[in-house]
Formats: C-alpha cells, structure tokens, sequence
C-alpha cells in the first residue's frame, strides 16, 4: 500500500479524533468520533494519494485555543461574569468616557431606570434606537450580559409596542418601554422610550460584544418603530447647551480613554 498525505486544518483545539476513510477510487471522507463538534469545526481535508489507497486513517485535531466545546462554554461564562462585574467608569457633567476595543468599536455607559441600572452601550452614529438586554430574553447573548429588570425602576412605563431591527450585522427583537436614561452627570432624558431585547443573534455574544446595547446617535427618522431617537430628545427637552457633540477616539495602542461630549466639543 502507497502512503497517503493528509493534511487538516481545523478551528478549533481538543484532542477530537477525526476518522479520514479512503474509498477505492481515493475520495475522503471526514466523520468525526465525538459528534458534538459537528458542523463546529470548518474543518478541509487536503490529500494526495497513490493508485491503491484504501483504508481508514484516524488522526487526532486539536482547538485552536485548547478548548473543547465544553471548556469554551465555561470560558464564556467566566468572561460574561467579569464583564458584568466591570466598573464604569464615573460619568462627568456632559461627558462619556469610551473604552476602545482594539480599534473595532467603543463604548460607554449610560444608566437606565431609576434607581439606574447601568449598561456598557456603542454609541452608534449609524442607528437611532436604544436598547438593552430584556430580562425576560433567552438568547446567549443577553445572558453573557447585564439585563434590564423593569420592576427595579420605579419610573418605567411598559407598552404593548414590539420591535424589531435589523442592522447591517445583527439582529435584535423586543419590547418598547419608556424609562429615564441617563448619559452624563448632567444629561438626563425622562421620558425616553427604549428597547428591552427579547432576541438577540449571534453578532451580540461574547467574546465579539462586549458591550450590553447600542444607543443610536441618528435622527428619529432612522429610528424604527416611530420612536422618537434620543439625541431629538436631548434637543426637544433641552438638556443641550448647543445642538451637537463631539467625539475623541484613541487608538488601541494608544493610553488613555476616548470621550463623546454632548453639547459642546473639547477644544483643547
């Protein structure tokens, strides 16, 4: 029998055996032992083989990162609970403070209810919506995330308003309520609807998001649902000392914090 060359390349890392079984005409086929990593692997079989090859060929596959799926499971459990547990950072008079995650987006924290609950949000110039995750939503994203427990707030308003938004990666659904949202020391919007996500798609997990919500810079006419956007209620209910905000961004590489100003812009 002539040697067979077989090469893997998988995405992932745990002593997995995989069974490459060669037909008489050569063709591979790939099964694997442990049939939990099914359809999780993106493995590709490379061959070159010689006029009589036949026969099956176990060769062990490793995680890219040593993990099983098991290990992985409980490695995003321990990242959504340091997360959860993160400080934010103190809120200034008009100021946010942006974390940068390795130049991809930033985010801040605003609070929600009253008293608030806080969450870490992308300020997103692209949308105009807010939303959290909903307690009552069982999707893996929001449970690797803070959730927002209406009953804890002594100002919400439920309604019977449901929302969907589709975004140009993601997807999120829920329920529109109406509580205080708090951006800044200074910056507190009454009467501001919001979304409490009942579903949340994959792009919302861990370890890509680490931020709980968005909270949509753009005008309400982007706004789904017909909610009036917060930055139209920074203006209408004139928290503003002018009808603009400035943003500094840092790089990765770069120490210190970015910020998003609202009504005014650093000059410095």
């Amino acid at each position: 029998m002539k040697l067979a060359s077989v090469a893997i390349a998988a995405v992932f890392h745990t002593a997995v055996c995989a069974v490459v079984k060669l037909d008489s005409d050569g063709t591979p086929e790939l099964e694997f032992e442990d049939l939990t990593v099914v359809g999780q692997t993106g493995a590709k079989i490379h061959t070159t083989f010689g006029d009589d090859v036949r026969g099956d060929f176990k060769i062990p596959l490793y995680l890219k990162d040593g993990l099983d799926p098991e290990s992985k499971r409980q490695r995003r459990a321990e990242r959504s609970r340091k997360m959860k547990s993160f400080t934010e950072q103190p809120l200034s008079n008009n100021t946010a403070i942006l974390t940068n995650v390795k130049d991809y987006y930033y985010y801040g924290y605003i609070g929600v209810g009253n008293p608030p609950q806080k969450f870490s949000v992308v300020f997103d110039t692209g949308s105009s919506n807010v939303w959290v995750p909903g307690e009552a939503c069982v999707s893996d994203a929001c449970n690797e995330h803070r959730q927002f427990k209406n009953a804890g707030s002594t100002t919400f308003q439920s309604s019977p308003q449901k929302i969907q938004i589709q975004y140009g990666t993601g997807f999120i659904a829920g329920d529109v309520g109406t509580d205080t949202v708090q951006v800044s020391k200074s910056l507190v919007l009454r009467n501001q609807s919001f979304a409490m996500t009942s579903q949340e798609d994959k792009t919302f997990e861990l370890p890509r998001s680490q931020f709980d919500g968005l909270f949509g810079l753009g005008f309400t006419g982007g706004a789904e649902g017909n909610i009036r956007s917060p930055v139209d209620s920074m203006v209408q209910e004139n928290v503003l000392k002018s009808p603009l905000f400035g943003i500094k961004l840092r790089r990765d590489s770069l120490s210190g914090n970015g910020e998003i100003t609202f009504g005014s812009y650093d000059t410095s």
